[in-house]
């Protein structure tokens, strides 16, 4: 049985989610996560975000967040469209 690798994890930097995955902004911003301020991200990983914001269940929202990575990689955009 091989282990599903996890794009995103608590100590994922808020610059690679930015940078790699600019789709989860808006997701992150939903759960009250705001990781771009004057169009820079904000430096520190998820984990410590998540904790100044409140946020108390980050599971779930990893879990979202990988969700949705996974379903973007399975259905590349194709060119044109």
């Amino acid at each position: 049985m091989t282990e599903t690798i996890l794009p995103i994890k608590r100590t994922t930097t808020i610059e690679e989610i930015v940078e790699q995955y600019p789709q989860l902004v808006r997701p992150l911003r939903d759960h009250g996560i705001v990781c771009i301020k004057c169009g820079e991200a904000i430096w520190g990983t998820l984990e410590e975000l998540a904790r100044e914001k409140g946020v108390t269940d980050l599971n779930s929202v990893i879990n979202e967040l990988n969700a949705i990575v996974r379903t973007a990689e399975s259905n590349p955009k194709q060119p044109g469209t």
